[in-house]
């Protein structure tokens, strides 16, 4: 291990589920939010996942405070998304489609 990294023991875990309308709106949701990376990536980890209708984040953090500080940030950002999915609901989906295929 070098000096940089911590031992696993050291490492805070914090999992947040957010359930919505349908599975292509939890697509569209982590797609949007997975864009932006962590600022600090040496003591913050994120990992998303979508299960159907399910989006799921843990956050692994160095601190708590910073567990506190990700998961705020990551539900004002989430909060956006999900006011936007609930203005232009399938439309939303019926956009971002197109895009997303095009992106694989």
């Amino acid at each position: 291990m070098s000096s940089k990294e911590s031992p696993a023991s050291q490492w805070h875990s914090l999992t947040i589920a957010i359930p919505f309308l349908s599975d292509e709106h939890a697509t569209i949701a982590q797609r949007v939010i997975d864009v932006d990376k962590e600022l600090q990536a040496h003591a913050v980890k994120r990992t998303l996942t979508v299960d159907g209708n399910i989006l799921r984040v843990t956050f692994q953090t160095l601190t708590i405070r910073l567990a506190r500080l990700t998961a705020n940030s990551f539900l004002e950002n989430m909060d956006l998304v999900v006011r936007t999915l609930s203005a232009f609901g399938d439309d939303a989906a019926e956009i971002a489609t197109p895009l997303l295929n095009e992106t694989k």
